[in-house]
């Protein structure tokens, strides 16, 4: 019996030795993984789980969440910009440029001299990477501006557009602009057809593969088009056929040959005064870093160079008395997207290149 409890002793000290004494790695739950199931539920995915998609959508996301870090690390403020989990993060940037951006605008739309012009002004005013990273200078401004203007509470803003994955940004904040500006003119607003540029516009614009602004503009002012509301074209997220008669008898909204396609990079003054002054305007921009942005006033990490220009939006608004001074930007990638459709851009250093190609329009 003594032999027989002995034996089980033993038993007892090597069981312990091997689960007791021994501390059992466990590995702590991956926080990314976490946060993309969560992503996953919020945004109504349907990966299958452990399947090819879903581990390369998880890097995707994991990568989206680095970079969004990092950006974050430059905000040395409250009201500076915040990155973290959108609808775009478990994309690729490859994926995210090819689906929404136009990264080739620079070389086969923006205007030449608007880009000889750009380039000029780009390294003339060009600052070193420490004072981008350090902070954005507010350029010098006329005292009689207003303060503060956001023509959104004017009511001539429509609702915020989706593009989806339709490249026609060019056209999108183009309409937008001559909307705001018909609203101004008559004090009523209208949603006008974007899908009319898309399938008619011609002078290097291919609809939804990419254009520009300024030729969008050069072609309706030469063409004498007259514009249809949505409800008469709808948009479709493709490129289709014309199903406009440029010899029709005009109806609709026309722009007037006093639209304006400038750049006031270095002169951001200038940009402020025709906002406030005349209205919202078109512009582009670099928005290589805007797929993982929430919120707040972008000041960093945002190139300025009009090579770098890959998007176009537009600016409603600012406000200078805020403690970073910021552009108001409407966006088309939908509500659901930044402020409710919104961003916020540091006035002064060209912050994403938003003062290298400006269009205003005048519309009859």
């Amino acid at each position: 019996m003594a032999i027989k409890w002995k034996t089980a002793l033993s038993a007892v000290a090597v069981f312990s030795l091997c689960f007791l004494g021994i501390p059992i790695r466990v590995d702590p739950p991956d926080k990314n993984m976490q946060s993309y199931l969560k992503f996953l539920a919020a945004r109504n995915r349907s990966y299958v789980q452990d399947s090819d998609e879903f581990e390369k959508k998880f890097i995707h996301f994991r990568n989206s969440m680095s970079r969004s870090a990092d950006l974050n690390s430059s905000g040395e403020h409250p009201l500076s910009a915040v990155y973290g989990p959108t609808k775009f993060s478990d994309l690729s940037q490859e994926e995210f440029t090819l689906k929404y951006l136009n990264p080739d605008l620079p070389v086969k739309f923006m205007k030449e001299e608007i880009r000889s012009l750009s380039l000029r002004k780009h390294h003339k005013h060009q600052t070193s990477k420490q004072r981008i990273k350090r902070a954005v200078a507010v350029p010098i401004i006329d005292t009689t501006l207003p303060k503060a203007v956001d023509w959104r509470i004017k009511g001539i803003i429509t609702p915020i557009k989706n593009q989806k994955t339709c490249g026609a940004c060019w056209a999108f904040s183009t309409i937008e602009t001559i909307e705001s500006m018909l609203a101004l003119e008559r004090g009523s607003s209208v949603v006008l057809s974007v899908q009319q540029g898309v399938d008619c516009a011609t002078n290097g614009n291919i609809g939804c593969a990419g254009g520009d602004t300024c030729r969008f503009l050069e072609w309706m002012n030469l063409s004498k088009v007259s514009l249809l509301p949505e409800s008469q074209y709808p948009f479709t997220g493709t490129t289709g056929s014309c199903k406009m008669k440029l010899n029709a008898p005009a109806f609709g909204t026309r722009i007037t040959s006093n639209f304006t396609c400038n750049n006031y990079a270095g002169e951001e003054g200038e940009l402020l005064k025709l906002v406030a002054n005349h209205g919202p305007v078109a512009v582009a921009v670099n928005a290589l870093n805007w797929q993982n942005y929430l919120g707040g006033v972008i000041q960093f990490n945002c190139d300025g160079s009009p090579l770098s220009l890959n998007h176009a939006v537009q600016i409603v608004g600012y406000n200078l008395t805020a403690a970073i001074p910021y552009y108001i930007v409407r966006n088309s990638w939908g509500p659901d997207f930044g402020d409710k459709g919104y961003l916020y851009i540091a006035i002064g250093d060209n912050v994403c290149g938003i003062a290298n190609e400006v269009s205003a329009v005048d519309v009859i």
